[in-house]
């Protein structure tokens, strides 16, 4: 019986360490261009309709799309492809929607270039409370988030080449901090473009090569039907809270920090419609051919005697199998891709809300730039610090950590988001209401009653977070300056 062994080889080896190259120069590359913290955070606002789309996806997916959903979908069959749907539905709205509001807001209204600081912004909070709040949530959430991009590193790299986890995942955390930490968001979104189209690539050209050696769709799907018929089925072992759960997965879009900061820097309003095409149709495409990987794996491990002990390791095991070395190590950099681009995007965001939001905006206003860009520096090493720390073990789930501070934020800001961009009645107090209510309602609800509901925990925290900030804005009267800032927002909207 075959086994899920480790296939080590010189080309393999070599196009890792080529690929990881790769990323390191890019992010050397754009060291000296990061003059001012506009330009380490956001780009300095120049970005394309192509990156800023490829950037946006690829740091959504992360390493889930090629080990947590074909996992997912390997073992509970076609009924775990509402995720996928939930998804796809989410992003489009997300981009159709949020995307233009959110960027006249944080460039014509003033120039935010944090969440933390469109919120205090948009609420003419001087008294800083909405920003510590958000900056709070960033850094609990996306240390937890990061620390599921570390777990998928350091299981690719142990399958690959045979090392000790502990090991792996040091090699996989070094490369990510260190491109991150010397280049800065153009260096983030540049690695994001090759990831996002490699990542693509890869989940094309391994479901067609499974089809080639199954017969065709035709055939898996009778293997399949006699291994495991329940696979077949939408529907089969889950109800309807299952079902709703997983397309409740769209939810977490509208507050996502890494991905609305590509709505931010996207070089004009006029090229969001391009990038939401480009964005889309590369989810769309990715999402299909994760699932189907997944579908076929079932099919694939019986005809042909194998042993996979990790479900998640399917991509793994397949590129290994069916691919020479030199193309199964372009293939199995493309899990090093999805995961370096999102786990780089999200130290990006959290060193931000260290640098921008603690120390330069409520510790020490008059710090000069340079001080600020050493302080985001050091603020990327801590966070991956204590990221790592949490990612030590190794029988983590990659999915259910991102589920977690997926819902996180879809929660405390993804309601905050919403009603800030189109509800001109919305106060500053109810924003602080809804954002701590989504997250604290999240946290409670996953470790004390979602055994005994099971629905995921992002509904009930992003009902019950709009329900705080409906109740609490009506309480309040609407700030004379909150609500010019809104009326100048939508007649830059409609003037373009």
């Amino acid at each position: 019986m075959a086994q899920e062994t480790v296939v080590l080889s010189f080309p393999i080896i070599t196009t890792f360490v080529v690929y990881a190259l790769l990323m390191l120069y890019i992010g050397f590359y754009f060291y000296r261009q990061n003059e001012t913290t506009e330009d380490y955070f956001l780009g300095n606002r120049t970005m394309g309709p192509f990156i800023s789309a490829l950037s946006a996806g690829a740091s959504d997916m992360s390493g889930w799309l090629l080990m947590g959903l074909p996992g997912a979908l390997y073992v509970g069959g076609l009924s775990q492809s509402y995720i996928a749907i939930g998804l796809s539905v989410g992003a489009f709205i997300n981009w159709a929607l949020v995307a233009k509001r959110l960027r006249v807001y944080t460039s014509v209204i003033a120039n935010s270039i944090t969440i933390p600081d469109y919120f205090e912004t948009r609420f003419s909070d001087d008294k800083h409370i909405l920003r510590l709040i958000s900056a709070f949530v960033i850094l609990v959430f996306f240390t937890i988030y990061i620390s599921s991009g570390l777990v998928g590193g350091g299981k690719l790299f142990e399958a690959t080449f045979g090392i000790q986890y502990s090991y792996a995942l040091v090699i996989g955390t070094v490369i990510i901090v260190a491109y991150t930490f010397f280049g800065g968001y153009k260096a983030v979104c540049w690695t994001d473009l090759i990831q996002g189209l490699l990542m693509m690539g890869a989940l094309v050209v391994v479901p067609c090569v499974m089809l080639y050696h199954l017969g065709g769709m035709s055939e898996a799907v009778s293997l399949v039907s006699n291994i495991k018929p329940e696979a077949l089925s939408f529907g089969n072992g889950v109800g309807a809270i299952s079902i709703i759960s997983s397309l409740a997965w769209g939810l977490g879009y509208f507050g996502q920090p890494h991905i609305l900061v590509r709505f931010m820097s996207i070089k004009s309003t006029k090229d969001i419609p391009t990038a939401t095409v480009v964005g889309i149709s590369w989810m769309v495409i990715s999402l299909i051919g994760a699932c189907t990987m997944g579908f076929l794996g079932i099919a694939y491990v019986v005809k042909f005697d194998l042993t996979l002990s990790d479900p998640e390791k399917i991509f793994i095991v397949m590129s290994q199998l069916l691919f020479n070395p030199w193309i199964a190590g372009i293939l199995l950099s493309a899990i090093l891709a999805a995961i370096m681009s999102t786990a780089s995007s999200q130290l990006l965001v959290s060193s931000s809300t260290i640098a921008e939001d603690f120390y330069k905006k409520v510790f020490n206003k008059n710090a000069p730039p340079k001080l600020v860009m050493i302080f985001s520096r050091i603020a990327v090493l801590l966070v991956a610090c204590v990221a790592f720390f949490i990612s030590t073990d190794k029988n983590s789930s990659v999915l259910n950590i991102v589920a977690y501070a997926w819902a996180g934020f879809g929660a405390s800001f993804g309601s905050v988001i919403v009603f800030s961009l189109f509800w001109s009645r919305m106060t500053r107090m109810g924003a602080i209401a809804g954002m701590a209510v989504g997250a604290v309602v999240v946290v409670v609800y996953k470790n004390f009653f979602i055994q005994y509901f099971g629905i995921y925990e992002i509904i009930p925290g992003f009902l019950c977070a709009s329900i705080a900030i409906v109740l609490v804005s009506l309480l309040q009267p609407v700030r004379v300056g909150t609500k010019e800032a809104f009326d100048t927002m939508l007649r830059e909207i409609y003037r373009n």
